[in-house]
């Protein structure tokens, strides 16, 4: 039985994992893991599994706006300043 949660579940959930938000984005785990890793991508650290959790809403908004920048041709060092 698949541990992933239905994509339903996941769009009525405050919070989401990483994986999550590979499905929801459509971005690469390691891109998403490198915007955390630099501080662009906030999240919540759950004391007990040690599971990131991310504000669905929030971070969805933030990976799209960082999407539309380098698209525009920003570097990561300008983007974490305007973050």
């Amino acid at each position: 039985m698949s541990r992933q949660r239905s994509m339903e579940k996941i769009l009525a959930s405050e919070y989401v994992t990483i994986g999550e938000l590979v499905r929801l984005t459509g971005s690469r785990y390691s891109t998403l893991k490198f915007y955390t890793e630099e501080g662009m991508l906030p999240f919540q650290q759950e004391e007990e599994k040690l599971t990131r959790r991310y504000q669905r809403e929030e971070s969805v908004a933030r990976i799209e706006y960082i999407r539309k920048l380098r698209q525009e041709g920003e570097s990561i060092p300008d983007i974490k300043n305007r973050l």
